[in-house]
This record gives structure tokens, C-alpha cells and sequence, in this order.
């Protein structure tokens, strides 16, 4: 399924859009972790949860887990806030 990268991540991947599997969010982070080494730890933090400046959308809604179920057609799409002042 089509996997949208924001800016500050694209450095693992070379590009702003990239090509993972899985049946669940945990899964396909899994996927993009084995492509592309050390970009699920950017995501989720220790206790597997996702990161608070991190955010996941399946299909355009937001996904508050990672257990969340996917299609082999949805897009998913993570966005990075950034702060500074």
C-alpha cells in the first residue's frame, strides 16, 4: 500500500512516498523498519505507542493505535508537527 513520508523522515526513504505491507499499522511499521533501518523507533516509542508528535492516517482519519487493522487498498499517510519559537 502507498505510504505518504513527511519531510523529516524522508531521509530514510528517499522519497515522500513508498510502497509497505501489513495487515495491521504495527505491521506495516515493521515493513518500512526492515526497508528502510531505524524508521519505525521515529514513530513509536518504547512501549509501542505512537510517538505524541507523531500522527497516522488510514484513509484520511486518524489512527489512534498501531493494532489498527489495514486494507491492501488504504493510504496511509504520517505527519510530523514540528514546535520551535
Amino acid at each position: 500500500m502507498k505510504v505518504s513520508i513527511p519531510s523529516p523522515l524522508r531521509s530514510y526513504t528517499d522519497a515522500d512516498e513508498v510502497e509497505a505491507e501489513g495487515v495491521t499499522l504495527a505491521e506495516l511499521l515493521d515493513d518500512l523498519d526492515r526497508q528502510y533501518p531505524g524508521f519505525r523507533f521515529r514513530m513509536i516509542d518504547e512501549q509501542g505507542r505512537i510517538r505524541p508528535h507523531m500522527r497516522i492516517f488510514v484513509n484520511r482519519e486518524r489512527a489512534a493505535s498501531i493494532e489498527q487493522a489495514l486494507d491492501a487498498n488504504d493510504e496511509v499517510q504520517i505527519l510530523q508537527a514540528l514546535s520551535g519559537g
